[in-house]
């Protein structure tokens, strides 16, 4: 966590309208993240509202023990879980951006692609899939990660790196 994080949270604490500079600092990433479970953007700004509230509701009960953004992301998975309980999670491949590619022959190869591997990533466990998520949508880095999902640092790494070789050789 940055000295500047640290007084951001310092000062929300302290006045729940200084939160506004940590909704700012934070909202993209999160709503990314949700919407990448949610599928559609209903839902992923429902979420993210109730993440912030949450947030800003339990703020004064916030310890400084590592990175804010591992306590606002466990919100998050938490109110995501509880809103998609009895629905089924998005696949991975609905968060990501279409790319219209003017060789229409390269635009029908890179959808092959692009679909192989969204099945691939549909056949991973939720586990795998959440590093997935955390890392590529999320774009939270390996402390960040590490911290949220309680483990080390070199082991996130290390499992997310194995994830993306086995990926990779059965890509091939």
């Amino acid at each position: 966590m940055t000295d500047d994080e640290t007084a951001l949270i310092a000062a929300a604490q302290r006045n729940p309208a200084d939160f506004a500079a940590l909704y700012d600092r934070f909202v993209q990433p999160v709503y990314r993240y949700l919407y990448s479970l949610a599928g559609n953007a209903d839902d992923a700004q429902d979420l993210t509202a109730q993440t912030f509230l949450a947030a800003l509701e339990t703020l004064s009960r916030y310890r400084h023990r590592g990175h804010f953004i591992a306590w606002l992301f466990r919100i998050a998975h938490s109110k995501a879980m509880d809103y998609f309980r009895h629905k089924p999670q998005v696949a991975l491949d609905t968060a990501g951006h279409q790319v219209e590619n003017a060789d229409p022959l390269a635009d029908i190869v890179y959808r092959e692609e692009i679909g192989r591997l969204a099945a691939l990533i549909r056949s991973l466990d939720d586990s795998q899939q959440e590093l997935i998520r955390l890392r590529y949508v999320a774009e939270l880095s390996f402390a960040e990660m590490a911290a949220l999902l309680g483990r080390r640092e070199d082991a996130v790494k290390k499992s997310l790196y194995r994830l993306l070789a086995r990926l990779k050789s059965q890509m091939e």
